[in-house]
């Protein structure tokens, strides 16, 4: 057969690749800028002379301290997504009650309710339970929204293990807590990565939370540490722009890393 060139999927990648790289250059050239370079050069011109003290500063406005919140924020998200959601979905391939499968039902309708149509219920809870203006206030709602998705991957994840792998360690004496540390953990270690990974990018990214739950500037993250280049009189684009490039670092690492079992995990989950 020979060869046809697909012209029109081509032109249309060339199109789409353009409108997602140049945001991305104006954001990365804007940070090595200067201010009074980025008000006199066009927004796509080369700098003439690039400075990293757009970078530098960044200490000196408490990056450091939204950096190590926002790390702490998605490491206890992400481990506490994982330490229920997988139990939960074991429970549910495994027990055939109908109990738990209208707990699976319930958790399904948790996909369709946003963060927005409920954060003022959230606040009074928090505020009830003395956390607010800490970093659990946003662990525990992030979590929360994040287990139906979890619990999603991980069902189908385990669904896709062999009934007689389980039959065969029942037979040679394995007991469930056995069968769970041995058999289930290593078989779903992609579907885990790539809940872990889907998990860590929503609470990375989160903004609602950070932003209705906490005040001072000591438990802020990075989506609210960007507002300290905002004032009355402007905005200091290139240190937004530099921050935003440090910020979007550890994310993009932790795509390129594991973006095979993201995409395979998710495609699993809503397959079934």
């Amino acid at each position: 057969m020979r060869h046809r060139w697909n012209v029109p999927a081509g032109v249309a990648s060339a199109i789409w690749l353009v409108i997602v790289a140049v945001p991305i250059y104006f954001v990365v050239v804007t940070g090595f800028r200067s201010q009074d370079a980025y008000l006199e050069q066009g927004p796509l011109d080369l700098p003439r002379d690039p400075t990293f003290d757009n970078f530098l500063s960044l200490w000196d406005l408490g990056f450091p301290t939204y950096l190590l919140n926002s790390l702490l924020v998605t490491a206890g998200t992400v481990l506490l997504v994982l330490m229920v959601a997988l139990p939960a979905a074991y429970a549910i391939v495994r027990n055939p009650s109908r109990t738990l499968r209208a707990t699976f039902n319930v958790f399904l309708l948790g996909l369709a309710v946003p963060a927005q149509a409920v954060i003022v219920p959230i606040y009074l809870i928090i505020t009830r339970l003395e956390m607010y203006d800490s970093l659990a206030a946003v662990v525990l709602p992030t979590a929360a929204f994040a287990l139906p998705i979890a619990i999603v991957v991980l069902t189908s994840t385990l669904r896709d293990i062999p009934g007689e792998l389980y039959e065969a360690m029942t037979v040679d004496g394995g007991t469930a807590r056995r069968i769970f540390g041995q058999l289930v953990l290593p078989l779903a270690r992609p579907g885990l990565v790539s809940v872990g990974i889907f998990v860590g990018l929503s609470a990375w990214n989160g903004f609602l939370f950070p932003l209705v739950l906490t005040q001072s500037d000591d438990q802020r993250v990075l989506t609210l540490g960007l507002w300290n280049f905002q004032s009355q009189y402007g905005t200091n684009v290139p240190g937004l722009m530099a921050a935003v490039v440090l910020s979007a670092l550890p994310v993009l690492a932790l795509y390129l890393f594991g973006r095979r079992h993201l995409l395979s995990g998710l495609a699993a989950g809503f397959s079934k």
